[in-house]
């Protein structure tokens, strides 16, 4: 009985140091991560996160095979409408739990879409092109070969490689699509399927430009769009379904306020020649994908697209010039910053340094970790490999969202450049100015959320006296 409660006890005490360096010590730059607020993680907490409701449409009805799905049913369609008026679009499907799963659906469902009027008894193809990003050039891993396109995509015969080629870019600037190329690409090779998003994501992507070529084809390419990192930023950076984009996939954790799951969603009235697509869509994800979409994380995610309903626009806009400011910041201090400095160097959340003339991207991002500085090394556009990054990207998406502006981003990029330039050890100084930034923004108060909190904690909890105790350390902690 000793070996267990010290086992739970130095568990405890290492999930309490980690939390306290991360969340108090640390500045989190990492641009594919968030901290949900106080309400959203309560939400993630609460009874659903241990049930189940598997549903799916039969003869025109919604047929749920759980009982005591009432409440969860209500959430799910509420936040359906809440991402729909999000989005601009009629249609969201929110049963997959990260966003590389909803690509992995999108994939799935082009194969079965692409096979409708297949002869009974024929087997089924695989997709005949996919055009996407380049994993060298910043294009995200779920979209290759090697990720969740992995054995939906036909295969040369005479190569032996899948029939995949990527979207060419500017020499001067390969953080930006070639038009003129890309249009001589589209013509030669009639892609069935293209994957627009990335990973290192500075620039708009050209889907007004694609939508405007293809649209009279006689059997145009589906466009796809993979906004997993600017999906908080979906309005004021892109509106992809607005300039052409038939779908959009995501993760609701990166830029956008939620907890770590995926969604998809798109414009497929009836009548409309991909609701046949739209309908596979549904299928795959359930059952072809999940059975619990995790009900937890999805109530929290109804929370979060409230905050997110009623602070989108001062968040992105502060965002984007945080960005912008935190970019300059560090390559007026000597730090070369990737992609056009007549751009002001980023369009969305992201800053990428190369750092190739200071050390190992790996090491430099070990130094900045040692410093409470939490980055991401890069393999940049030229690297031959992974294995030998150049480059760091970072993110302001959560640091903006604990209330750093464009002045208090000067001051870290000081921190970074003495880490970086100099070798200095920061990391006191770095603890000290995390200090000025515990409170979260763009939600409810704290004041106003702990009333709120607490009552849900009470809710869960069936021990009274336990549940005394924890709402009274509980408030007096926050």
């Amino acid at each position: 009985m000793s070996s267990f409660y010290e086992k739970v006890q130095s568990l405890s005490q290492r999930i309490e140091e980690n939390n306290i360096w991360r969340q108090r010590e640390s500045f989190n730059l990492i641009p594919s991560e968030s901290t949900p607020s106080l309400l959203v993680k309560m939400c993630e907490i609460s009874d659903p996160s241990g049930r189940y409701a598997e549903h799916r449409t039969m003869k025109g009805k919604e047929i749920y095979f759980y009982q005591g799905a009432d409440f969860i049913r209500d959430v799910e369609e509420e936040l359906r409408v809440e991402l729909a008026r999000f989005f601009g679009c009629n249609e969201v499907e929110l049963r997959p739990i990260s966003g590389q799963m909803a690509n992995e659906v999108v994939f799935k469902a082009m194969v079965r879409f692409i096979n409708r009027d297949r002869a009974e008894g024929q087997p089924m193809r695989k997709m005949r092109m996919v055009m996407n990003n380049d994993l060298t050039k910043g294009g995200h891993l779920s979209s290759q070969p090697m990720g969740a396109l992995f054995n939906y995509v036909a295969e040369d015969p005479e190569t032996g490689k899948d029939k995949v080629i990527n979207f060419p870019v500017l020499k001067e600037n390969p953080y930006k699509s070639d038009l003129e190329k890309l249009g001589e690409m589209l013509e030669h090779f009639k892609p069935e399927l293209m994957v627009f998003g990335k990973s290192m994501f500075i620039y708009q992507e050209p889907i007004s430009f694609v939508s405007d070529l293809v649209k009279d084809w006689d059997v145009r390419p589906v466009i796809m769009y993979d906004m997993a990192h600017v999906l908080g930023l979906f309005g004021t950076f892109q509106r992809p379904l607005e300039e052409g984009a038939d779908v959009i996939t995501g993760s609701t954790h990166k830029t956008f306020f939620g907890p770590q799951r995926g969604v998809i969603a798109g414009n497929f009235p009836k009548g409309s020649p991909l609701r046949k697509l739209w309908l596979d869509i549904k299928g795959r994800a359930f059952p072809g994908s999940t059975s619990n979409h995790h009900l937890g994380t999805l109530l929290g995610l109804l929370m979060a697209s409230y905050e997110m309903s009623e602070f989108r626009e001062e968040f992105q806009r502060q965002v984007r010039n945080n960005a912008k400011a935190f970019a300059r910041a560090l390559n007026d201090k000597g730090i070369p910053v990737e992609g056009d400095e007549n751009d002001g160097f980023t369009e969305t959340h992201q800053v990428l340094i190369r750092i190739r003339k200071y050390g190992h991207g790996m090491h430099i991002a070990r130094k900045l970790e040692e410093n409470n500085i939490l980055t991401n090394y890069q393999a940049l556009p030229d690297d031959e490999t992974f294995l030998e990054p150049s480059g760091i990207r970072m993110g302001v998406q959560e640091m903006t969202r604990f209330g750093m502006k464009e002045e208090n981003f000067n001051i870290l990029s000081s921190l970074i450049a003495d880490v970086i330039i100099k070798n200095r050890n920061v990391k006191e100084e770095v603890k000290k100015f995390r200090q000025n930034f515990l409170q979260m923004k763009y939600c409810l108060s704290v004041k106003a959320a702990i009333p709120i909190a607490s009552r849900i904690i009470q809710s869960i909890f069936p021990y009274p006296e336990f549940v005394d105790l924890l709402v009274e350390n509980f408030e007096k902690n926050l």
